[in-house]
């Protein structure tokens, strides 16, 4: 307790650090009282279909990475979803399309272009999925919209305003990751998931003491002690490294090396953090904005598996896609061959390996073949949730028993420590922990 309070004096006595949290706390703020603006015409106090319809399924999800702005009718009501959903459409041409691949070499300028790209492919997105939403929106709150309202002009101006709204969103994202602390966007849906945990673990209490054969408190506990040990599961599959020594040689003479000191490559057993299941979780929202909010409960066949986020078929495809994101993102953010390059270029090799391109072939090797447990074990965790909803618990509680909210969680919660802690070690501080430094994503994986 002491040394708990003895770090925050260090942090709050830090300047930049201080303004960093600050402005963070500010935006957050702004963030969750623009969840609150509902659209002009629409009347809060009638939106009871909608909160039940966002109560469970899909729906409730999107919901929660919204931070309760979609069952609000809020002008913050499509999220940030939009924007992932453009980055893996502009990452995925990155690899596909020679003209995104020569922007993707120009450095800074092309970073620029790629950004530019992918804001006008959000708005096409806003465009499409806001006119899906206010067609929900009449369907399961008709009585809310205002009497003497011409429907298409609220169409047309609410589709500009949630549009704007997104956008707002990702500004302030981009703000938080500028002159706050953490990945801004990540950090956005962060805060989306902790806001509607409260509410969650209210209704699981009430909802085990208020039925008897629901098991009561023990069943409650019980259902504590195993989401503690999924999150110590997620933290070490976060935190998860395999080390690969390299000796450095100080002088070469012929064909022998002598002197240096042996060092180790940290290759994360989940290189790509939790990208994939926000990636993965933006592609599984297609079919319902495709099919329409209203519609989804009418959807048949392949669709309407689609959108039920308990079924067979919409926990196979999830998890596939996260093992294929996981090797997608995995190449995208560790390059075996410069690293290769980097050893040979300061004298380093790995023993038993050939320096140049048996180097490369050989972490690629190694990567590839702890990628696969790794991504196993993410869609494992990531699918956690619809197991909990057969043993009862409440739709909204099991989105924290694994799934997209809980690695979303402990991903950028540990990214956002070790930025505080480096902040204090950088000023020759003690860390957060007394047993050593807090291990987030040691490369910076984020897509944001």
């Amino acid at each position: 307790m002491r040394k708990s309070i003895e770090t925050l004096k260090n942090i709050w006595k830090i300047e930049d650090l201080r303004q960093r949290i600050l402005i963070t706390i500010l935006f957050v703020a702004i963030y969750r009282f623009g969840s609150y603006v509902v659209l002009p015409g629409i009347n809060p106090a009638m939106l009871t279909q909608l909160h039940q319809q966002t109560s469970e399924g899909l729906l409730a999800l999107l919901n929660m990475f919204s931070g309760g702005a979609f069952s609000n009718a809020s002008i913050f009501a499509l999220g940030i979803m939009p924007y992932i959903s453009a980055s893996i459409v502009i990452q995925l041409l990155a690899i596909a399309v020679p003209y995104f691949q020569k922007i993707q070499r120009e450095g800074e300028s092309g970073r620029r272009k790629i950004n530019q790209y992918t804001r006008i492919l959000t708005i096409a997105i806003l465009f499409v999925q806001a006119p899906s939403y206010l067609m929900n929106l009449k369907m399961q709150a008709g009585p809310s919209l205002n009497a003497s309202l011409d429907w298409t002009v609220f169409i047309i101006t609410s589709t500009i305003i949630l549009a704007a709204g997104s956008m707002f969103i990702l500004w302030l994202g981009e703000r938080i990751t500028d002159k706050g602390i953490g990945n801004g966007i990540s950090f956005i849906i962060l805060i989306g998931i902790i806001a509607r945990l409260p509410q969650s673990l209210f209704q699981e209490v009430v909802s085990r003491l208020s039925s008897p054969g629901a098991g009561g408190i023990v069943m409650f506990l019980l259902e504590i002690v195993f989401l503690l040990f999924v999150i110590a599961f997620a933290i070490m599959l976060v935190r998860g490294v395999r080390k690969v020594p390299v000796q450095y040689a100080k002088r070469i003479v012929g064909n022998k090396q002598y002197g240096g000191a042996r060092q180790y490559i940290p290759l994360k057993v989940n290189a790509a953090n939790v990208m994939p299941i926000i990636f993965a979780q933006a592609i599984m929202f297609i079919p319902i904005t495709l099919v329409g909010f209203s519609d989804a409960a009418n959807a048949s066949g392949i669709v309407r598996a689609l959108v039920d986020h308990t079924s067979f078929g919409y926990n196979f495809v999830f998890a596939l896609l996260i093992i294929l994101f996981t090797y997608f993102y995995t190449a995208i953010t560790i390059n075996p061959t410069q690293m290769a390059e980097d050893m040979k270029r300061n004298n380093g090799f790995i023993p038993g390996i050939k320096p140049g391109k048996n180097t490369a072939e050989y972490i690629d090797t190694i990567m590839s073949r702890i990628t696969l447990p790794g991504s196993i074990f993410l869609a494992i965790v990531a699918i956690l949730p619809a197991f909990a909803g057969l043993f009862g618990v409440q739709a909204e509680f099991a989105q924290f028993f694994g799934g997209t909210s809980l690695l979303i969680l402990v991903g950028v919660v540990l990214d956002t420590l070790q930025q505080v802690e480096s902040h204090l070690l950088m000023r020759h501080y003690d860390g957060l922990l007394s047993s050593g430094r807090i291990q987030g994503r040691s490369a910076n994986v984020a897509a944001y």
